[in-house]
């Protein structure tokens, strides 16, 4: 059973080697989506600070982490919001430990945010999903996050994603 917390500063390090490791398994993959630049030590540094920053603990392992707030990048207001009104919370940075990956870690992971928003008065989730990551695209495509538009960044084209819950 997974248990989700809060990241702590001593656990920075810990935070930012699963990213590092799933750089580099997304690499292998053909997926460019993150690399040194993004997301850095300083921004998961940033994360843990603003206690935004949330871990998902199975066998005593991080194996996911994530970030939940309400902020989100300039570049959603490309997104034709299905729900324009609502009160949302957008996730950022979902990144599954790839020793975990395949085990429906992520699926679970977006179950558990759905209630944790819900239960916290929001309406709905937004997200952005990279175009070129097959596995995030079946994972909302799957849990009901409808395309709304596209945002460009460094990396490429992504897809601006919402879902009332």
């Amino acid at each position: 059973m997974m248990q989700f917390i809060k990241a702590t500063e001593e656990q920075t390090d810990d935070v930012f080697a699963v990213y590092s490791e799933a750089i580099i398994a997304m690499e292998k993959d053909g997926i460019h989506q993150w690399d040194e630049v993004y997301p850095d030590k300083q921004i998961i540094s940033e994360d843990i600070a603003e206690s935004r920053m949330f871990i998902g603990i199975e066998d005593g392992r991080i194996a996911v982490c994530f970030v939940l707030c309400e902020e989100c990048d300039d570049e959603y207001k490309n997104g034709r919001w299905l729900y324009p009104d609502s009160r949302f919370n957008v996730i950022h940075r979902l990144c599954v430990a790839p020793s975990f990956q395949h085990q429906g870690v992520a699926a679970r992971t977006l179950c558990h945010i759905e209630k944790f928003c819900k239960s916290n008065g929001y309406d709905s989730i937004r997200l952005d999903c990279f175009t070129q990551n097959p596995y995030s695209r079946k994972l909302y495509d799957k849990a009901g996050y409808a395309v709304t538009g596209y945002a460009d960044w460094r990396k490429g084209r992504f897809e601006l994603r919402e879902k009332k819950i």
